[in-house]
């Protein structure tokens, strides 16, 4: 396969929004998902994230990466002054809604209502799921850290609920997100399926790969 390349000079000549999509898409396919929050004032947000990623497990943690500020971000400002939020993973049905949340609404209005998908309250927790989402975690704030060389900032939250269908998780507590719909994206705006390809046992040096069964 030939291959085009570019080096630092030239990607300093790209214009912006060029430059955005470039970028944005080398990091392969990525987790994409809705951060459900509420305000103090009782006002419900919903904005879609493609920069969720797995940090530990042993306390469950998960992370965010937010742009700069401003503008401001309600997402951020009600996760920090709640400390509760949702993550509700994208699937095929409603992936067009999720992307609409991207736009910048006025704090007073809600993206739920906007785009049509629902609020849904449950177990005594404080921030709002997506209804229409088949997986959805619940996530308590634990730590903000700043990035400086971009202005951006890392939070992180722990894990402390979680609904997903029956039918997708493995005896050896594997979820099978692909049973579940969810979907991937790549880039700022490029939405896809997949097809798991096989899952394989744990890498040990002296030991051949083979496949294990999922369910």
């Amino acid at each position: 396969m030939t291959k085009t390349f570019i080096n630092s000079q030239e990607i300093k000549t790209l214009s912006k929004q060029e430059k955005t999509h470039l970028i944005n898409s080398l990091g392969g396919f990525k987790s994409v998902g809705l951060i459900g929050t509420k305000s103090l004032q009782g006002n419900t947000n919903l904005a879609v994230f493609s920069s969720i990623f797995h940090i530990g497990a042993h306390p469950p943690l998960i992370a965010l990466i937010f742009r700069p500020s401003p503008p401001d971000r309600d997402t951020l400002i009600n996760i920090i002054e709640t400390g509760f939020y949702t993550i509700n993973h994208v699937n095929e049905t409603i992936f067009k809604q999720a992307h609409q949340t991207s736009a910048r609404y006025d704090p007073s209005v809600s993206e739920f209502e906007v785009t049509g998908l629902t609020p849904e309250y449950k177990n005594n927790f404080e921030a709002p799921f997506v209804q229409e989402s088949n997986i959805q975690l619940g996530i308590q704030f634990k730590e903000k850290i700043d990035i400086t060389i971009n202005s951006t900032q890392m939070v992180i939250g722990e894990i402390v609920q979680i609904y997903f269908p029956q039918g997708c998780q493995s005896t050896d507590g594997f979820i099978d997100i692909e049973k579940a719909n969810t979907i991937t994206c790549s880039g700022l705006d490029s939405y896809h399926k997949t097809i798991k390809l096989d899952r394989l046992n744990y890498a040990k040096p002296n030991l051949a790969i083979t496949s294990i069964a999922s369910i």
